[in-house]
């Protein structure tokens, strides 16, 4: 495994633990020196930045098994009904927020993960009203699925899941 690797994994496990995340914090946890650590990340945003990545490519991966085809030619429907199945599995934890770990790069982050997530998440803007809002009531069904599960804050039980699915599934048209 490279020190990268290392590096990133004992990062995430960190912020999975809820502990907050140094630059010397990082490198002790991955057995480096801290000048070990920034040889890859020379400093905290770029170790931040590598973690939104992190997150978003594996979160893709999981996503992308769900889809027929590649995103690019998903329809929209497909795209954010891939991403609701992924919510409804609760596998998020805290990890996953990573772009809400340090407020002085909250912004920063958080357009990285804007940036990595419109592929999947955007509603084209050719559909009817009716259709956008039907879409994007999933996706937020989904986005909210996935906070209360990373934030372990009051996450549904697989009953309300299931009816989770159900109604979203008939905003979208799927059968599934």
């Amino acid at each position: 495994m490279s020190s990268r690797t290392q590096i990133l994994d004992g990062a995430i496990a960190m912020l999975r633990a809820g502990e907050s995340l140094s630059l010397e914090s990082a490198a002790k946890h991955a057995g480096l020196t801290k000048p070990g650590l920034m040889y890859h990340f020379p400093t905290k945003e770029a170790l931040m930045l590598a973690l939104v990545d992190r997150v978003v490519d594996d979160w893709e991966g999981e996503v992308a098994g769900l889809l027929d085809g590649p995103v690019e030619t998903a329809a929209p429907a497909a795209r954010i009904g891939a991403y609701l199945e992924w919510a409804l599995r609760g596998e998020a934890d805290l990890s996953d927020l990573v772009m809400f770990a340090d407020p002085r790069l909250c912004e920063r982050l958080t357009a990285r993960w804007v940036e990595r997530m419109r592929p999947w998440l955007t509603v084209p803007e050719d559909l009817g009203p009716a259709e956008r809002a039907r879409l994007t009531a999933v996706r937020l069904i989904a986005d909210g699925l996935w906070f209360a599960d990373a934030m372990d804050n009051l996450p549904p039980d697989a009953q309300e899941r299931a009816a989770l699915r159900d109604l979203a599934r008939s905003m979208t048209g799927a059968s599934r």
